[in-house]
Parts: structure tokens; C-alpha cells; sequence
């Protein structure tokens, strides 16, 4: 008996969604809980799996088709792998039958099973490669049956290898829901909050000797490194406890104060920017928030992030520095009313003492709603972070 494929249901804030990826094609046997296909919303990538062994009987919604939660788009038929023909050993011809001998003509050179298949790619390796200026259409895929995988574009960016020269062309490929979601949101951020952004700098070398004489034993004793970011996440807590203001939102005239401090992650994904929110971080040590990093880091790149994990949130915390980023202006995450920005460590000649020496030292952005956050609260703010990070004593010391 058949069963209907359907879109798994779609959170309250997810209208619809699109049909992204089909990893299996009509007449392919799938095992359970085989991905079938990926489902694009405004914020997360779905992947429905097979309910069960079976054969994928019909697609009923191509890529690129926008449904809704629970439609179908796609009839399966359960059962068992289909058995292999077995083909009959011809009989010998007898002395009687065989034909006379003749001479042998010369063999044709096979084309190659996969010729008609080169250069086919799906909307997401589409999508990346007219982000880096790749023609999909003269590259040789990895995929079944020669298709162009999102990877295969990747790795032609990175190595320039694997793809006939691109001339003067252009290609227009519709943003992806997440990308048109994150546009939308910066826009909003604009529009609606009146963001100010204050800078300053803090010298990491307390940070950088805390984490070279004890990362051996913290990763040997909670299985994850001692990052830069756990540090960064503690301190800013500390700072919002001190000014609430920081930790709360507008909504409409009233400001809501939040009694609880989650942290909102921001991390670059292949699909574009995600904000994963790590929950009562105050109640957490170093180790802990390094787990939850981790932990969202492996969601991000398996593209396995859900709708929860980016719900709430009372303040971000975006690390440009990964990328090179010196210096930059981050923009709010709304409802939030402030996020901090960390950048590039380089060492520096600095001032200590009266002595001029090297650090390493890093600038620090702190974009904030001028609508409940005062210039002076704002600097204060980040001063304390500096701070803190310049002597993380005072964290272990609750001063």
C-alpha cells in the first residue's frame, strides 16, 4: 500500500516553506529514515526522511514548488529492495548452428553512462555557484549520475580546478528563504531601532595565558578546547547584570526587562547567517558554553539547526575576527536592543607601565537601541567587558 510523503509540520512562525533539494528520483529504492529531500523555511533546513524501506513511486512537488506544512509531495511504495535479474548462460551453438567466422570489427568507443547528465545541478549548487562566479553547466559532477553537488562548486572555489573558464555571462537565481528572512530582519533592525555603535579595545593577553597554561587539562578533563568566545559570553553576562537596561527590548512603549540571560551565538553557515541561542548562561561555567558552541557548530554544518534553537534571546554575541574582520558595525538582532562585536586579535604595540610593549589586543563593537541604552550606559557597558576580560580574576571572585 502507498504512503504519502508529506511536509513535516511547520512551526507557528513558518508560513510555508520550499521544496529545496530531491536527493532521490522516482524508481530509486530508499532505506528508512533516508533522507529524501531537503525542505527550505525562512529560517531552517528540513530533511524528510523515508517512513520505511521502499521504492520513491513519484515526486508530486519538483524543486523549487512552495508548500505548506503537512502537503504531499511525493507517493512512496514499502517494501523490499527489488531482486536482481538473473540473465540465462546462452546455449553453445553446435557444429551445426555456428555461424562461419568473421572478421572482427573494430570496437566503438563507449560514451560515457553519465554524458547526459554532466552539468545538471540543483537550485543550491546553482545558487553557490553564481555566488562565486562558477558555470555549473560546464562542470563535471561528483553526484548520482554526474550531477553538480553544492560541494563540488565549493571545492572548484577554493582549488579554481574542475570547470571550463566562465566568461561575460550572468545568471539571476532567487534568494534563498533564509537569505530573503536574515534581509528582511536586517532591514526591520534599521527601520526600527535608532542603533548607535560605541568601540574600544582590550588587551587578551591575561585570556591568552589563562588558555596556554591550562588548555591540556581543560580539554582533557571536559573533552572541548578553551576558547575565546566562553570568555567573551561570561563577561558580557556579568555586564548585563549590572546594566538591565541592555538586556531588555522595546515592545511598543514599554520596555521589557528580562530577569534571565540568553545568549544569542551568531555563526556563518553555508546557507547563510544563523543565531543559535544558548539558555541561562549564568547558571553555566566555561566548559558548559563551550559544549553548547560545539554542539550548535556540529547542528550548523550537518544543517540540522531547528526553529527552537533560534527562538528568544536577550543579547548576541558575533565573532567577525574568524573571517579578518578589524573593525565593523554589527547590526541588532530584534527584539534584542544590543549585540558585541569581537574582530581580528593582533599584536600590538601598546603602553604598559610607561614602557611600550606587544600584546595582543582586539577592537570591540557594541551596537545598541539609543532608544532605551544612553551613550553613557552604552560605554560603560563595554568598558566593564574590557574589563573583565583584562582580569578574569574578577569573574572567579564575583567582583
Amino acid at each position: 500500500m502507498s504512503i504519502e510523503v508529506k511536509v513535516p509540520v511547520l512551526p507557528e512562525s513558518v508560513a510555508d516553506a520550499t521544496i529545496s533539494t530531491w536527493h532521490k528520483k522516482p524508481g530509486d529504492f530508499v532505506k528508512r529514515d533516508e533522507n529524501l529531500v531537503d525542505v527550505e523555511t525562512d529560517k531552517v533546513m528540513l530533511e524528510v526522511p523515508a517512513p520505511e524501506d521502499g521504492i520513491l513511486k513519484e515526486i508530486t512537488k519538483p524543486e523549487g514548488s512552495v508548500v505548506g506544512g503537512e502537503d504531499v509531495i511525493a507517493v512512496f511504495e514499502p517494501g523490499a529492495a527489488p531482486a536482481a535479474e538473473s540473465t540465462p548462460a546462452a546455449a553453445e551453438p553446435t557444429a551445426e548452428s555456428a555461424p562461419a567466422p568473421v572478421a572482427a570489427a573494430p570496437l566503438a568507443a563507449a560514451a560515457p553512462a553519465s554524458a547526459d547528465k554532466a552539468g545538471v545541478a540543483g537550485p543550491s549548487a546553482r545558487r553557490t555557484g553564481a555566488e562565486h562566479g562558477i558555470d555549473t553547466a560546464a562542470m563535471a559532477g561528483s553526484g548520482k549520475d554526474g550531477r553538480v553537488t553544492k560541494l563540488d562548486v565549493l571545492q572548484q572555489a577554493a582549488t579554481g580546478t574542475g570547470a571550463a573558464p566562465v566568461g561575460r555571462t550572468e545568471e539571476r537565481v532567487p534568494m534563498t528563504r533564509l537569505r530573503q528572512r536574515v534581509a528582511e530582519r536586517l532591514l526591520d533592525a534599521q527601520q526600527q531601532a535608532a542603533i548607535l555603535t560605541t568601540f574600544n579595545e582590550v588587551n587578551l593577553q591575561p585570556v591568552s595565558d589563562i588558555r596556554n597554561k591550562y588548555k591540556d587539562q581543560f580539554l582533557e578533563k571536559h573533552g572541548v578546547k578553551l576558547g575565546f568566545m566562553s570568555f567573551f559570553i561570561k563577561a558580557s553576562v556579568e555586564a548585563l547584570k549590572r546594566f538591565p537596561d541592555v538586556n531588555a527590548s522595546v515592545d511598543g512603549t514599554d520596555i521589557v526587562y528580562h530577569n534571565y540571560f540568553d545568549i544569542g551565538v551568531a555563526v556563518s553557515t553555508p546557507r547563510g547567517l544563523m543565531v543559535p541561542i544558548i539558555r541561562d548562561v549564568d547558571a553555566m561555567s566555561l566548559a558548559d558554553i563551550e559544549k553548547a558552541i560545539m554542539g550548535y557548530s556540529v547542528k550548523a554544518r550537518e544543517n540540522k539547526i531547528s526553529v527552537e534553537d533560534m527562538t528568544g534571546g536577550t543579547f548576541t554575541v558575533s565573532n567577525g575576527g574568524v573571517f579578518g574582520s578589524l573593525l565593523s558595525t554589527p547590526i541588532l538582532n530584534p527584539p534584542q536592543s544590543a549585540i558585541l562585536g569581537m574582530h581580528k586579535i593582533e599584536q600590538r604595540p601598546v603602553v604598559e607601565n610607561g614602557e611600550i610593549v606587544i600584546r595582543p589586543m582586539m577592537y570591540l563593537a557594541m551596537s545598541y537601541d539609543h532608544r532605551i541604552i544612553d551613550g553613557k550606559e552604552s560605554v560603560t557597558f563595554l568598558r566593564t567587558v574590557k574589563e573583565i576580560l583584562e582580569d578574569p580574576t574578577l569573574l572567579l571572585l564575583d567582583l
